[in-house]
């Protein structure tokens, strides 16, 4: 597995940049991965996401599809379209240091 430095740390990370052990994961980690997909900061509406992720993946043992997301937060899909452009789910998944979600591509 490659691994890189984020916020001072070494880490192991799968090919698509997500963190082989979610142990691994801090804030600042976070906020690194942040940087690196162009998001200079975190808003609070982005970090309620991503802990949400967190929380759901460390209790569960799998990461939140989209639409279980947007009820866990209590935002439309729209709005997590808007924190995260890309794929909501895939992108805080990544940020917060889980696997990507099943569903994802």
């Amino acid at each position: 597995m490659p691994s890189k430095v984020l916020a001072g740390v070494e880490v192991e990370v799968d090919a698509e940049g997500f963190l082989v052990n979610p142990n691994a994961w801090s804030e600042e980690i976070a906020g690194a991965l942040a940087a690196e997909a162009g998001i200079a900061e975190l808003s609070e509406e982005q970090w309620r996401v991503i802990r949400f992720m967190r929380e759901q993946y460390l209790e569960l043992g799998v990461a939140p599809s989209l639409r279980s997301l947007g009820k866990g937060v209590g935002m439309k899909s729209k709005r997590l379209y808007e924190l995260f452009p890309e794929s909501p789910a895939k992108d805080a998944a990544r940020l917060a240091g889980i696997p990507k979600p099943e569903a994802c591509i």
